[in-house]
């Protein structure tokens, strides 16, 4: 039930992922959503996300945004990190979750999605063959479309804890 909604991991943060690790697992692309993901909504890069960024680059891998947003946003966004980025991605649509890999040269093995959307950003990434790192939203939702899906993730992310508790206290018992 809510399978296609599961993310492969669960973060608090994009800023407390172990990059490094994912790195050494041979991954090489990551996408990034923006808003709540990185920064506050309509937020501009901050110190810490350009930080992270910069760190990121320094690792090895290739960024990429992908936002739903209108392209002056993720522009604004992007002025100060300077990576690939697509706006107006319509996701969950595949097709820029594709085209996004295409930019990095990469493929589905070796490119991590990270956002803080189920509907949107899990559900895409799921979709696109790609692993799919959810996050907790960083500020307040303002629009009332998200505020209402983040009702509905609520009912999501109970089963998704409640059936991965089952498989963890059920994999101790077998030990």
């Amino acid at each position: 039930m809510f399978q296609e909604f599961y993310p492969d991991e669960c973060a608090d943060s994009a800023y407390d992922i172990h990059y490094e690790a994912l790195y050494q697992q041979g991954y090489r692309g990551l996408l990034f959503d923006i808003d709540n993901t990185l920064v506050e909504h309509g937020a501009d890069a901050d110190a810490r996300s350009i930080k992270l960024i910069n760190k990121l680059k320094k690792i090895g891998f290739n960024i990429c945004l992908i936002s739903n947003n209108s392209e002056e946003r993720v522009k604004r966004f992007n002025k100060d990190i300077k990576v690939k980025y697509i706006y107006n991605a319509h996701k969950p649509s595949v097709k820029n979750y594709m085209k996004a890999m295409q930019l990095m040269k990469t493929n589905q093995s070796n490119t991590v999605f990270i956002g803080d959307q189920l509907f949107t950003d899990v559900y895409g990434a799921k979709r696109a063959g790609i692993k799919s790192y959810f996050v907790k939203p960083i500020g307040p939702e303002k629009e009332i479309q998200i505020i209402l899906k983040r009702y509905l993730e609520r009912i999501v992310l109970y089963f998704y804890r409640k059936k991965y508790r089952y498989k963890q206290v059920m994999g101790n018992k077998k030990r």
